[in-house]
């Protein structure tokens, strides 16, 4: 149950502060938050991870949706099982960042992000993200180190 509630915290959260963004931030706006290290706009990404494969928007979208599925198959199979914690936990976060980017591709045709750094590096000054990735990459990481 406990990973059950983690994959919604973390799809209801991330989909309540694209709300906020997509209707209190301008396209252009740069809010500092964190003493400036961070800050808060709003990025339509019609791609997939760093905008890539922009151009080809339904290849990202049945690409994501079958990545997603196979994800949830693999969820539903091992929440049954005793033991076996941080692959839950992986398919968790995995899982909700997954559905929460997911249900942006369905509904708006690309997926809000909303968090950049204040960084000197052009490559990662313009690298804008939201909370779902944040569980996307996290449940990679910790997926990798649970395969082993």
């Amino acid at each position: 149950m406990v990973y059950i509630i983690i994959l919604l915290t973390l799809f209801i959260g991330d989909g309540i502060i694209k709300y906020l963004v997509e209707n209190l931030i301008d396209q252009k706006e740069r809010i500092p938050i964190l003493g400036g290290k961070l800050f808060l706009t709003k990025y339509h990404n019609f791609g997939a991870f760093l905008n890539l494969g922009e151009k080809k928007k339904e290849l990202v979208k049945l690409t994501a949706a079958v990545i997603t599925l196979l994800c949830l198959l693999l969820f539903i199979v091992t929440l049954g099982r005793h033991g076996k914690r941080l692959l839950k936990w992986a398919l968790s976060l995995l899982l909700g960042g997954a559905f929460s980017n997911m249900c942006d591709r369905l509904t708006r045709g690309y997926v809000v992000d909303y968090f950049g750094f204040r960084v000197k590096n052009k490559r990662l000054r313009n690298v804008i993200f939201n909370v779902s990735d944040f569980g996307i990459m996290i449940g990679a990481v910790l997926l990798v180190i649970a395969a082993r």
